[in-house]
């Protein structure tokens, strides 16, 4: 049974785990402050010496990023690490080594999440296994990938969809385009499906700044402002989830995945999800081809890195 070192590095924080084949080792996971390291590599080093695991028994390594990955080397859209082969390799002197977007790794995951970490929003028709699938992400950033399982194997390309334009079919987004945009002025969906998205949403609509928890907190007691705020959000993740929908045709279901879909998961029927969702005029009654779940597994994207590299 081949050993690996799994590792999902986030914006914050770097969770890193053991894994035999594709399974993870839930006991052995290991969560790091990025801004207590260097880069990877530091990180590593301090997982092999908290563990006293022999670096040399490792024979793969697989890590998962929050940004674009090119030819094994990517760097993170909200950190400044390089991550690349030639680094995991030199770290562990492993065999197998591979680094992917981090939706990409919950790609990979997919089929191999147990069904109590799958909260349904829509019910999943039968469908062949080989149907295609989708894994939108949101959490510190917004990104989608599409899942193809092939005859060679699974094929799940990157993309970075969080940095397309907020869709001008919603009318309540039109006035407040202007206080949503990024630092060179683009209103993108990820500034508005994402964690920091919230909280620009909520100020645009209020002029008030407050965190993405207290927002959720507010939602939950019933304050009005909030309430309206988390209406636009939801509105506005139904419209891209059926525009991405409409994009794939992914009729082997939908994954919601990261903090801010679980955390908005409780609200999603409430504020109409599944009516902005399915809101494609002529083409409404074929939205309901696709079945939608949010994944609830924090530990997703470290077992799509121990599937994807049990198949190298």
């Amino acid at each position: 049974m081949a050993l690996s070192l799994v590792a999902d590095i986030g914006g914050t924080n770097t969770r890193v785990a053991l894994a035999d084949d594709a399974h993870v080792r839930v006991d052995s996971v290991s969560r790091y402050r990025n801004a207590e390291h260097q880069g990877i590599a530091s990180v590593i080093a301090r997982y092999l010496d908290d563990t006293g695991q022999d670096r040399d028994a490792i024979s793969g390594c697989c890590v998962a990023m929050a940004g674009p990955v090119h030819d094994g080397v990517g760097t993170l859209t909200n950190l400044d690490w390089r991550i690349d082969k030639a680094v995991l390799a030199d770290a562990l002197t492993a065999d197998k080594v591979a680094v992917l977007n981090d939706l990409q790794a919950q790609g990979h995951a997919i089929g191999h999440i147990a069904s109590d970490d799958l909260e349904v929003v829509l019910p999943q028709p039968e469908v062949p296994a080989t149907a295609a699938k989708l894994v939108i992400g949101l959490g510190t950033g917004f990104n989608t990938c599409p899942v193809f399982d092939t005859a060679a194997g699974r094929f799940v390309p990157p993309s970075e969809a969080g940095h397309v334009s907020l869709p001008a079919s919603i009318t309540a987004l039109h006035g407040i385009l202007g206080a949503l945009g990024d630092s060179k002025g683009f209103p993108s969906v990820e500034e508005v499906l994402s964690g920091r998205g919230v909280s620009n949403l909520h100020r645009a609509l209020h002029g008030v700044l407050i965190g993405p928890a207290d927002i959720l907190a507010h939602i939950g007691s019933g304050d009005e402002a909030a309430c309206e705020t988390g209406a636009l959000f939801v509105e506005v993740l139904g419209e891209v989830a059926g525009n991405l929908a409409l994009t794939h045709l992914p009729f082997g279901g939908i994954y919601l995945v990261g903090g801010v879909a679980r955390a908005f998961a409780p609200h999603l029927d409430r504020f109409g999800f599944v009516e902005a969702f399915r809101a494609k005029g002529r083409f409404s009654n074929f939205m309901e081809q696709f079945g939608i779940s949010v994944v609830s597994d924090d530990y997703a994207a470290l077992t799509g890195c121990a599937n994807h590299l049990s198949h190298l």
